[in-house]
């Protein structure tokens, strides 16, 4: 509930998961490693995003918690290992935004347009990423292999824009008539992902939205059937 002192709270958390990890605790917290949890990572950003999309206050609360365990529960398996603990995570993302607002907080003015806002994001990060990886960074930066498909394409074309970049040399023209196959049907979605990106929409969370309808109109047509979530 709100008034809760945070540092307090995290501090009881981190103590209950050193708790189930250590000998003594629960077996299956015990075996997890950091690969073994990497689903759950996943899972649990899903359903804090359907939450945020369809749900309560008291769900999306619940639902940001078990994505919070994920972070603590990482943290605990590499600081068994003495390479980090969530005090490091926590400074490091503290560290990060200091660094990549200095609109904010290192003198700089307040005064600036989203389009250079986000740019300059990306400046600060590529900076950081080149200072850190040991081979080139792509020219557009590093996306997840994770990422959904839409998602995946939207950002990356996003990053193309806002780096001046012309596409059309690098896509293959569209066949014509219909899709028949696996490469002119993904030429076809990604050219409804660039609508999406020139209209200032977001494509994965519009089909997820159409999808819902579709569930909730299912649903409606059958008695006694669960809306899937």
């Amino acid at each position: 509930m709100p008034g809760l002192d945070p540092c307090q709270t995290i501090r009881e958390l981190l103590a209950t998961m050193h708790a189930l990890r250590a000998p003594g605790g629960c077996p299956w917290d015990a075996r997890q490693t950091a690969e073994s949890l990497t689903p759950y990572i996943l899972e649990e950003a899903c359903e804090a995003i359907d939450a945020i999309e369809t749900g309560s206050a008291a769900m999306i609360a619940d639902e940001l918690g078990d994505l919070l365990l994920q972070i603590i529960f990482q943290a605990e398996i590499f600081s068994e290992r003495q390479l980090f603990d969530f005090a490091d995570v926590a400074a490091g993302i503290n560290a990060k935004l200091i660094r990549r607002h200095p609109h904010v907080f290192n003198g700089g003015s307040a005064d600036v347009s989203a389009d250079e806002l986000a740019r300059q994001w990306e400046r600060i990060k590529r900076t950081e990423q080149a200072a850190t990886l040991a081979h080139p960074l792509h020219p557009l930066g590093r996306l997840p292999g994770t990422l959904p498909a839409l998602q995946g394409a939207q950002k990356l074309l996003a990053r193309a824009n806002r780096a001046g970049l012309d596409l059309e040399q690098y896509l293959p023209t569209p066949p014509a008539g219909p899709q028949t196959d696996e490469e002119q049907l993904g030429q076809a979605l990604l050219k409804l992902v660039r609508q999406a990106e020139s209209s200032g929409l977001d494509a994965e969370q519009a089909l997820r939205q159409t999808v819902r309808k579709l569930c909730r109109a299912i649903s409606a047509g059958h008695t006694g059937i669960v809306e899937h979530q």
